[in-house]
C-alpha cells in the first residue's frame, strides 16, 4: 500500500480532470474525498464537468443539469439530444483495433474501428428495412463476442430498445427476460464452444423463437447447425459499404432493458436511457479505470451480465475492448492470463471466484505469461477476499494492482471502487466512485461508520433506471428500490463504510445468487427442479466464502417414497442444465425434512442464508414469523456443522 497522490500532480484522466477544474471552473482539491465531497454534493457542477471535459456528445445544448433533485424521479439535462452510438464516430486511427474477439482456443479476430462502424451501420440499414423503428425492440441471444458489439450498436443508433442474454441461456430462461419485451427481431447464434464443446443451439433458437415471437430472426453461424428456414443471415445483412449516422434521440430516451437475477419471480426488466448511461460510462471508465486510446480491457463475461455493457463502451473512450467467448479456465486456469498476455491486455476484469480457482491450482500467471502491459486488475461479482491481494502480487506482479469495484445491473456501473490516486488496502474498496454518495444505514435510516448496514445511494445518479419494463405506475419501481428508505436508494448489499470513507462489502443482503460474478434468481433453478416428479420443493442459497469462493447448495424437499441418491441428483443437474443454464448448478445437493416459509408462504432464502454464514436464528426469523419453525433445525444443525468443520 502506498499512500494517496496530489491529485493536480497524477498522470491520469483522473488528474487532468483536476486541472481542468482548476483552469475552467476555479476548483481546487488536494485528494480524492474532497474531490467526491464535491461531487455528491454539486450534482449539476460535476455532471457537467464531467460531460465537458470527457466530451460526452450532446447534440444540443442545455440550460439545467438537474431539473428536479428527486428519487425517484430525477429529470437530468432536459431538451439534451443525443445517441449512444455517437461515441462510435470519435476522432482517430480507423485501423486501430475497436475490438478484439478471442476464443478459448486462442483464436483471434480483431475489428478495426473503421470496419467496426461500417458493420454497425449496415446492420442498422438492414434494421431499419426489416421495419424496425424508434422504440422498437430488437433482442439478442449471443455469446461475447464482435456479433454481439454490433448489434446492440446499431439498435442503439436508429432508437430501438436493445436486449440481450448469454448464448448459454436455456430457451425458457431466456423467453422469460425477452419476450415480455415483444422484440421485432431476434438475433442469436447457431451455437457456441464452452470448455472445449461445441454447443449445438439449433434446436434452442427454434423453441426460443416461437415462446418469444419476433419478425424475423436473424443467425449468427458459429457451427453450421441446422435453423429454420426462413432465418436471416447476419453475413449478409452486415455487408454492404454504409455510413453510420445514429439519429438524435432524448436524453432519457431508452437505450437498453437488462435483467434483474428474478430471485423472487419473473425477472425485473430495468430499462435506462441514453444520456444517463453514457455519463456513468465515460466517468467510470475514463477517470476510475484510466481508460483511453491505447489501452485495452478485456473481459470473460457474458452478454446476460452487466459488465458486458461496460466492456462493449470502450470504444467510446477510445479503448479496445477484448471480447473473450468461452471458458477463462480451459484447459486450464491460465487460458485467460494467456490472451492478457497475447493480446497486450492493460485492464483486466475478472472475479475474485477466478482469482481463487488460478490460487487453487497454484499457477503463476506472471511466470508463464508475459504480463508487463497489465496496469490493472478490476474484480467484482462478489467481495474481493484479502488474500487474493497477496495471490496477484506474489504470483501476477505488483505492477497491476487488484482494484475490487461493487455496483449491479441497477445502475449499470460502480456505486464503489478505485481511484488511481487511491491506495489500494487489501479485504477493502478504495472509495465511493464520484457522483454517488454512498452510506451505510441501520434499519432506522440512521448513518452508521464501522459498522455492517444497508448500502443506501442518497442522492440521485444520471443512470438509475428510468423505469421497469411493464411498470406503467411506477409502483414496482418504487417497491423494488426506494420503499425501504423513502427518497433513498437501498441497493441490497450488506456494507461497512470505513472512517476512512473506504468501503467493506459483506455480500448481498437479499436472495439474489451471485456466483463468480453472475448474478441469477433462484427462479429459474425452482422451475427446472420443482417439476420433476420426486420433488416437493426446493430451496437454493448462495454464500461467499472466507477465501472469496461461493458456496451455492441445493436443499430439496422430497416427496413421499422418493430417496435422493445419485441417479436423482444427476436427474437434478440435468434438469437445472437444461431449462436455466450450467451456471445455474449447485454445488451440492441436500435433501431436507421441509423448507420453511413465511405465514404467507414466501421461502425463507435470506434468513436461510445469514444461518448458514452463522448468525443467530432468533435475530433473522421469529418463530410466529415462520410456518413451521421445525424446519429451521436441519439449517441450524447444518451451520453448527460446518463451524467445526472450518
Amino acid at each position: 500500500m502506498t499512500g494517496p497522490r496530489p491529485l493536480d500532480e497524477d498522470a491520469s484522466a483522473l488528474g487532468g480532470f483536476c486541472r481542468w477544474l482548476g483552469v475552467r471552473r476555479g476548483l481546487r482539491f488536494s485528494d480524492y474525498g474532497q474531490l467526491h465531497r464535491w461531487s455528491v454534493t454539486d450534482l449539476p457542477g460535476f455532471w457537467s464537468a464531467v460531460q465537458q471535459y470527457l466530451g460526452v456528445p450532446f447534440r444540443t445544448a442545455y440550460q439545467a443539469v438537474l431539473e428536479e433533485d428527486l428519487m425517484p424521479g430525477a429529470r437530468w439535462f432536459p431538451g439534451v439530444r443525443t445517441n449512444y452510438a455517437d461515441g462510435l464516430l470519435r476522432e482517430g486511427d480507423p485501423r486501430e483495433p475497436a475490438l478484439i474477439t478471442v476464443r478459448e482456443d486462442g483464436t483471434a479476430q480483431p475489428l478495426a474501428a473503421g470496419e467496426f462502424r461500417r458493420q454497425v451501420a449496415a446492420f442498422a440499414r438492414s434494421l431499419n428495412s426489416l421495419g424496425v423503428a424508434v422504440g422498437d425492440r430488437v433482442a439478442g441471444c449471443l455469446p461475447n463476442s464482435a456479433e454481439s458489439a454490433v448489434a446492440f450498436y446499431a439498435a442503439a443508433s436508429i432508437g430501438a430498445v436493445w436486449a440481450s442474454v448469454g448464448s448459454d441461456y436455456a430457451p425458457e430462461a431466456a423467453a422469460a427476460r425477452l419476450g415480455p419485451l415483444a422484440p421485432k427481431v431476434l438475433i442469436a447464434a447457431d451455437g457456441h464452444r464452452h470448455a472445449g464443446v461445441d454447443r449445438d443451439r439449433g434446436p434452442a433458437l427454434t423453441a426460443l423463437r416461437e415462446a418469444v415471437g419476433p419478425a424475423h430472426t436473424v443467425v449468427v453461424p458459429r457451427l453450421r447447425a441446422t435453423v429454420p428456414s426462413d432465418c436471416l443471415d447476419w453475413r449478409e445483412l452486415t455487408a454492404g459499404e454504409a455510413a453510420l449516422e445514429p439519429v438524435a434521440l432524448p436524453f432519457d430516451h431508452p437505450l437498453w432493458v437488462l435483467f434483474s437475477s428474478g430471485t423472487t419471480g419473473v425477472p425485473k426488466g430495468i430499462v435506462h436511457g441514453h444520456g444517463g448511461v453514457q455519463l456513468e460510462m465515460y466517468k467510470t471508465l475514463a477517470l476510475h479505470w484510466d481508460l483511453g486510446p491505447g489501452s485495452r480491457l478485456l473481459w470473460a463475461t457474458s452478454p446476460s451480465w452487466v459488465v458486458w455493457n461496460l466492456l462493449v463502451s470502450a470504444p467510446l473512450v477510445g479503448a479496445t475492448a477484448v471480447l473473450y467467448d468461452g471458458s477463462p479456465t480451459h484447459p486450464d486456469p491460465t487460458a485467460v492470463w494467456r490472451a492478457v498476455s497475447a493480446h497486450r491486455v492493460t485492464h483486466f476484469g475478472t472475479s475474485p471466484g477466478l482469482l481463487a480457482a488460478c490460487e487453487r491450482a497454484d499457477v503463476s500467471p506472471g511466470r508463464l505469461c508475459d504480463l508487463s502491459a497489465l496496469r490493472q486488475i478490476i474484480a467484482t461479482g462478489s467481495p474481493v477476499p484479502a488474500r487474493a491481494h497477496a495471490w496477484v502480487t506474489a504470483r501476477v506482479g505488483d505492477h497491476a494492482p487488484l482494484v475490487p469495484v461493487s455496483g449491479g445491473t441497477d445502475v449499470v456501473g460502480a456505486l464503489v471502487g478505485g481511484a488511481p490516486t487511491v491506495p489500494v488496502v487489501p479485504g477493502e474498496i478504495s472509495a465511493p466512485c464520484l457522483g454517488v454518495a454512498v452510506e451505510a444505514w441501520d434499519p432506522r435510516g440512521r448513518p452508521l461508520v464501522d459498522e455492517v448496514g444497508e448500502l443506501v445511494v442518497t442522492r440521485p445518479m444520471p443512470s438509475m433506471p428510468l423505469a421497469l419494463w411493464g411498470d406503467a405506475s411506477g409502483e414496482r419501481h418504487r417497491q423494488a428500490y426506494f420503499a425501504t428508505y423513502p427518497g433513498a436508494w437501498r441497493h441490497g448489499d450488506w456494507i461497512t463504510r470505513t472512517e476512512r470513507d473506504s468501503v467493506v462489502v459483506h455480500g448481498r443482503s437479499d436472495a439474489t445468487l451471485n456466483r463468480n460474478g453472475v448474478r441469477m434468481g433462484s427462479a429459474d433453478l425452482y422451475a427446472a427442479v420443482e417439476d420433476l416428479p420426486e420433488i416437493g420443493e426446493a430451496l437454493v442459497i448462495g454464500t461467499e466464502l472466507p477465501d472469496g469462493g461461493y458456496w451455492m447448495p441445493l436443499f430439496v424437499a422430497l416427496r413421499e417414497g422418493a430417496v435422493l441418491d445419485d441417479a436423482l441428483r444427476d436427474r437434478i443437474r440435468r434438469e437445472i442444465r437444461h431449462r436455466a443454464s450450467p451456471r445455474h448448478l449447485p454445488d451440492e445437493i441436500m435433501a431436507v425434512p421441509a423448507v420453511p416459509h413465511t405465514r404467507t408462504g414466501k421461502k425463507l432464502e435470506v434468513p436461510v442464508k445469514r444461518i448458514l454464514m452463522g448468525a443467530d436464528p432468533g435475530t433473522v426469523a421469529a418463530p410466529t414469523a415462520v410456518d413451521d419453525p421445525a424446519a429451521l433445525e436441519f439449517f441450524v444443525r447444518l451451520a453448527k456443522h460446518r463451524a467445526r468443520r472450518a
